[in-house]
């Protein structure tokens, strides 16, 4: 597939958050976002190795795409989770469930919703170019969350990794993306969990090779397809 590099956003630190487009027009977009939470460098790395491969594959056809290869840019230099607010851009959105109760400083959720400049400018994005379905890579343990109608992609990942396919994680994730795409957008997003490394596997590569046919395949069905009409 053939991408050009769009006008990116700034972090709070002015580093660039750099975005990519397929050079298609469409009602909705596929998303793959990563580094969400600077210091999840394996969801990083399995969506730089994806990236690539899209770039590189040219008899895909084209699809509405937009990669963001990391968007908590000042995280990711620092390691830290969080932003350079030390706010979680994962608990910051303005979902209808948003609340400024912080359970752990992990968790900081920031003083209002859409309060930091890497949010700001994903939504900004968002409203421009609609989503159908948004797949984020993170890290914890192996497992595909989804919200919205896309437990098929869930499955189908599930069918090549072995994770484990939930609609609910276990706790409360107010301000989460998961949450925001559905209610503001009607899009499905998969939150794509990759395993710690040490933890549960010894080498980013490792969890690459486990993900690869999954990842690559899905992009020879219709099942991201159908989440674009």
């Amino acid at each position: 597939m053939i991408f050009s590099e769009l006008e990116g956003g700034k972090s709070l630190e002015g580093h660039e958050i750099p975005v990519f487009k397929t050079d298609i027009k469409a009602p909705k977009y596929l998303y793959l976002i990563g580094g969400v939470h600077g210091d999840e460098v394996e969801g990083v790395f399995v969506l730089k190795e994806l990236f690539q491969w899209l770039k590189n594959e040219h008899s895909l056809k084209d699809m509405p795409m937009i990669v963001i290869p990391i968007l908590n840019v000042d995280g990711y230099r620092a390691n830290s989770r969080v932003n350079a607010h030390l706010v979680d851009l994962n608990r910051n959105l303005p979902t209808k469930d948003w609340s400024n109760t912080q359970t752990k400083p992990r968790y900081n959720p920031g003083p209002k919703p859409l309060s930091e400049p890497e949010n700001q400018f994903l939504v900004k994005l968002l409203d421009k170019y609609k989503p159908g379905i948004i797949i984020s890579f993170h890290t914890w343990k192996p497992i595909l969350n989804y919200n919205g109608d896309c437990k098929d992609i869930a499955d189908y990942f599930a069918g090549f990794n072995s994770y484990e396919v939930a609609s609910d994680i276990g706790y409360p994730t107010p301000g989460s993306l998961g949450t925001f795409g559905v209610e503001k957008y009607s899009a499905s997003v998969l939150t794509f969990e990759c395993p710690e490394l040490k933890k549960h596997r010894e080498t980013l590569k490792e969890i690459w090779v486990e993900n690869e046919k999954g990842l690559k395949g899905i992009f020879q069905t219709d099942l991201i397809w159908n989440k674009l009409k």
